[in-house]
């Protein structure tokens, strides 16, 4: 198999008109006995990249083989830890080496699809973080290589190889709680201002930015640091619903729906990117509704610092500070984030308390899945984790097609559902405490999206073109993600 890699004498023009690479399909792939070593390759070594560095080096039988990133400073960083690896800022090295097994994908959001689906095709199995895709359409794209090629494809959920979220299903399936009559998600982190250049930014000397693009477009970049940041522009990330929300709605789709509901079928979102002034597009307050046909959930993300000594959790119902999920029942209600919760009766009083490990076994049920392959042993199985990277993508998209924000606009969008009016009256006093003025802001109300879940599109009203169109993204010249896989 040729990957057609280009020499470092040539130009970034004819680079980028020679290197519509097509991976041809390959028949088989090294077959693993129980005790055989899995060579592995890690590509992309930022924070997340070497925390997986770390996790899979551990693990006995594994061998880190390679050490890919677009940025040279970044892999010398790594090298360090690991001197017995190769080195190339080009992951298509990696997947030419027949000697390498599988791969964890650790890049930029943008990469994370063409760069599993290449993986798939070169016949390794993939480790993808999360959001395991950029958009909706190419998340699928990467469940139809998994199936097509064979591949034991993992999503980097960790939560869900937890011990905790079993217990949790368990509790709830005993009645303690009663009926659960919705479900609110949250993420109160704080984050500060990513400023605003007057002109471009110059990428550092020591990344291939070509490399570093990939599937994205070449656009000018206003924010202060070039790395991590990416996050917070539409070129390259999905804000924050995008960063921690695969995580949190990965749990409610376990615990609360047991995967048996892909999609929502109605989404409305609301908020927006105040008082930064910066050069971030996506939203550090939003506010999303997510109707699925049975048990309701909200969701709410605030960025903001808060002033004046202000708390975490001081403004939120019930004041649960730092919970991803408060499972709402008939007769109490759940509280809990990665690696604990708490279950409480109907007057607060604490029931029953629940400690995880945060899922810290991820990695391993990925190697172990490997030497049987089965994807059945997978715990963050592709198609899953796809469904709950789409959960975002429609929050981010409702919120992306809004108009100018009105408060009796919003509450009348989702009627007698008292829960949402709570979202937005948080909101706002989070806006209050933050001392921001609600008028002088460019806030948005969100579209509400119709969607088809078995189709993975909109229906309806809400099909139109811009909608539609947001369902995917357009490709640069040798880096598109194939409509044949």
């Amino acid at each position: 198999m040729s990957l057609n890699l280009p020499s470092s004498a040539v130009s970034r023009r004819r680079f980028l008109s020679t290197s519509a690479l097509a991976f041809t399909a390959v028949s088989a792939s090294r077959v693993l006995g129980a005790n055989d070593k899995i060579r592995m390759g890690m590509i992309g070594l930022g924070g997340r990249g070497m925390g997986s560095a770390k996790w899979f080096s551990k693990i006995p039988g594994v061998e880190l083989a390679w050490l890919c990133d677009a940025d040279t400073n970044v892999i010398d960083r790594a090298k360090k830890a690991y001197p017995g690896a190769k080195t190339t800022q080009d992951m298509r090295k990696v997947l030419e080496d027949p000697e390498v097994d599988a791969v964890c994908i650790s890049t930029g959001n943008h990469w994370h699809a063409l760069a599993a689906i290449w993986a798939c095709q070169a016949g390794k199995d993939v480790y993808v973080e999360k959001p395991v895709s950029h958009n909706i359409w190419e998340g699928r794209k990467i469940v139809e290589a998994a199936r097509k090629y064979n591949r034991i494809v993992q999503g980097g959920t960790q939560q869900r190889s937890d011990p905790l979220q079993s217990e949790i299903k368990a509790f709830l399936d005993s009645g303690a709680l009663g009926a659960i009559k919705y479900v609110r998600c949250n993420r109160y982190g704080l984050r500060s201002s990513i400023g605003k250049r007057d002109t471009p930014l110059t990428p550092p000397e020591t990344v291939d930015y070509n490399l570093w693009l990939g599937p994205a477009q070449d656009e000018p970049i206003y924010r202060e640091k070039f790395h991590y940041d990416w996050h917070w522009n539409w070129n390259t990330g999905n804000g924050e619903l995008g960063n921690w929300g695969p995580h949190i709605l990965d749990d409610l789709r376990n615990v609360v729906f047991r995967d048996k509901i892909p999609l929502p079928k109605r989404v409305i979102a609301g908020g927006g990117r105040v008082g930064w002034n910066d050069a971030g597009e996506t939203p550090n307050t939003h506010f999303v509704y997510m109707d699925t046909g049975s048990i309701p959930v909200i969701m709410d993300v605030h960025n903001l610092p808060r002033q004046k000594g202000m708390k975490a959790g001081d403004v939120y119902m019930r004041r649960r500070t730092g919970a991803f999920l408060v499972i709402e029942c008939e007769g109490g209600y759940y509280t809990g984030s990665r690696g604990g919760g708490t279950a409480f009766d109907a007057d607060d009083k604490k029931i029953q308390k629940f400690e995880g490990d945060g899922g810290g076994n991820h990695a391993q049920n990925f190697i172990d899945a490997m030497r049987s392959r089965k994807t059945g042993d997978l715990n963050g199985e592709i198609e899953q984790i796809h469904y709950s990277s789409a959960w975002c993508h429609l929050g981010n998209i409702s919120w992306r097609l809004g108009q100018a924000y009105g408060r009796d606009q919003a509450e009348a969008a989702v009627k007698d559902f008292q829960p949402w009016n709570d979202v937005i009256a948080d909101f706002h006093q989070h806006l209050t405490n933050n001392e921001i003025d609600p008028a002088a802001e460019d806030l948005k109300l969100g579209a509400m999206l119709e969607i088809d879940p078995a189709k993975e599109t909109f229906v309806g009203d809400s099909a139109t073109d811009e909608a539609l169109a947001l369902l995917k993204r357009t490709y640069r010249e040798g880096f598109a993600v194939p409509e044949e896989v």
